[in-house]
């Protein structure tokens, strides 16, 4: 009876034991996508913002439209003609006034009109010059007219567009406001598999390359998925490797992204918490 009992308690310590080995070799992280971030190329006012944050865009879809019609110089003058200094400071506070803004739009879509017009009128001449009823000179007058129709639409508007399948993760700037050249208008999350971001302890960081097979374990996901590491950073966290002692170096990480195989994780969300097992052989 005795015998049975002390089985028990060496059965349970096993376990914890092979749990803690496992804890030890589990690397927490996150799982992250690509992130690409979207500049102004103008310091004008955002007029349009087409999608919301969230949203699904595909490539080529504008995502954030700006006013070119209004230069610096000209909104200066404007502002420096207003009668009153509340009116003013109510200008250089809030952006500009909506009808000012009501004001751009209608360029903007008066533009895009002549140009639709301008382009079925040049493919309808194009048509008729392919079955000989109108003269090539007439359809490259047309081909002009619908050329200078589409610059006088894109002097009306500064589109920023996305590159790729995306969500959109966040629209730092709103309608009305005015960004400076090279501020970030918006932030996408590429619609691709994503990767586990972790932290490789320094002891370890000589036996971690490209190409190391990994298993990923994602926070509330009974599924474990399979990888590879696909990129570690050659420089430490937080402090250089030469100010160290050696006992310190060991406190050392370096940061790694760990690809996963196939497309099972791809519908999974940014930011889940996850753990990586790599697998680095014998040390």
């Amino acid at each position: 009876m005795t015998g049975r009992w002390l089985v028990v308690p060496l059965a349970l310590t096993l376990a914890v034991a092979a749990c803690s080995r496992h804890d030890e070799n589990a690397l927490p992280g996150t799982l992250e996508r690509d992130r690409v971030e979207l500049v102004a190329d103008a310091d004008e006012f955002i007029v349009t913002l087409p999608f919301p944050e969230g949203a699904t865009v595909k490539a080529g879809d504008v995502i954030v439209v700006q006013d070119r019609s209004i230069s610096t110089a000209e909104l200066d003058a404007a502002r420096a003609q207003l009668a009153e200094a509340e009116a003013r400071l109510e200008e250089l506070s809030n952006g500009p006034r909506a009808t000012t803004i009501r004001a751009a739009v209608a360029r903007r879509d008066q533009a895009r009109v002549l140009r639709d017009q301008a382009v079925r009128e040049r493919d309808r001449l194009l048509e008729l010059v392919s079955r000989n009823l109108v003269s090539q000179s007439e359809a490259d007058r047309q081909v002009s007219t619908a050329r200078a129709a589409d610059d006088s639409l894109r002097e009306a508007e500064e589109e920023v567009r996305a590159p790729l399948d995306a969500t959109l993760d966040a629209l730092p700037w709103h309608v009305g406001e005015k960004p400076p050249r090279g501020a970030t208008v918006a932030v996408l999350l590429a619609n691709t598999t994503p990767y586990a971001r972790i932290h490789v302890p320094e002891p370890m960081r000589a036996r971690v390359k490209t190409g190391t097979p990994a298993t990923i374990r994602v926070d509330g996901v009974d599924q474990e998925f399979r990888g590879q590491v696909r990129f570690v950073s050659s420089e430490a966290e937080f402090t250089p490797y030469y100010a160290l002692t050696a006992a310190d170096r060991s406190r050392l990480s370096f940061r790694a992204e760990v690809a996963f195989d196939g497309s099972d994780a791809s519908e999974l969300p940014s930011g889940l918490p996850l753990d990586v097992t790599l697998d680095l052989g014998q040390p």
